[in-house]
């Protein structure tokens, strides 16, 4: 079990998704990777925290934008406010100015120069996800960019990353340990979908668990597949619409 009670900056540190139907999404993740979860009040919107094992490994609430619900990746800040202004610097949108969660934490959600969203968090009570790298908790996040270069110079500075990988799959750093995976839109992904951060969550076997999310309700849009040398992964998008990905490594 991989059990965190820290994170440097510029580490992804939680996710959460705001979907169309939370109770929905909770029947739907917690059959699926067998997640508890814990409602955290009206004050708090009915965030709703879920965990593996009594550890905390993410969270859904009632989506707050128009579109299809996303799984929104957070990155571990020193300070949300100084990164807000690298965001707009570097060309980049404040979408949500920096604000306190109550005593959980700090937060601002950015749109990058390419239309992706991410978000940093700079914690106080709420560390982020406490259990990650195992089956039913956050393993890996990939950027999927119409312009690599452009993404790179955008999240060097705004996280201070390095670069390690290549021109066809870049891999994001943070003192020479990958942190992200960052892509080229990949062929065939519709014109009309934005680029985006996906989500990946291990699995225990991956052509069970896409089986069972497809059982479940959810749509397979990228069957398992090895990748060579790394592992297994698929890709599917939950019956509310939001994608997510499953991996297990070699």
């Amino acid at each position: 079990m991989a059990e965190m009670t820290s994170y440097e900056h510029g580490v992804p540190s939680w996710v959460d998704i705001g979907t169309t139907d939370l109770a929905g999404g909770v029947r739907f993740y917690g059959a699926l990777f067998g997640w508890d979860a814990q409602d955290m009040g009206e004050e708090a919107g009915h965030y709703t925290i879920v965990s593996k094992d009594g550890l905390q490994v993410a969270a859904l609430s009632t989506a707050q934008d128009p579109g299809p619900p996303r799984w929104t990746t957070y990155v571990n800040v020193d300070d949300v406010d100084d990164v807000a202004k690298r965001a707009e610097a570097a060309g980049g949108t404040v979408v949500v100015a920096p604000m306190d969660v109550m005593t959980a934490g700090r937060m601002a959600i950015v749109q990058d120069t390419t239309g992706a969203f991410i978000a940093a968090w700079q914690p106080q009570d709420h560390i982020g996800a406490q259990r990650v790298n195992e089956p039913g908790s956050y393993v890996w996040g990939e950027l999927s960019t119409s312009d690599l270069a452009r993404s790179k110079a955008f999240y060097s500075a705004v996280f201070e990353w390095g670069w390690g990988g290549s021109e066809e799959y870049a891999e994001a750093q943070v003192k020479g340990r990958t942190v992200a995976g960052v892509m080229p839109r990949p062929e065939g992904m519709p014109a009309e979908m934005p680029d985006h951060w996906l989500v990946y969550f291990g699995a225990v076997d991956v052509d069970a668990d896409t089986k069972k999310a497809a059982e479940l309700g959810a749509t397979v849009v990228v069957e398992p597949t090895d990748i060579p040398g790394a592992g297994r992964f698929s890709v599917v998008v939950d019956p509310q619409g939001a994608a997510f990905g499953l991996f297990k490594g070699a």
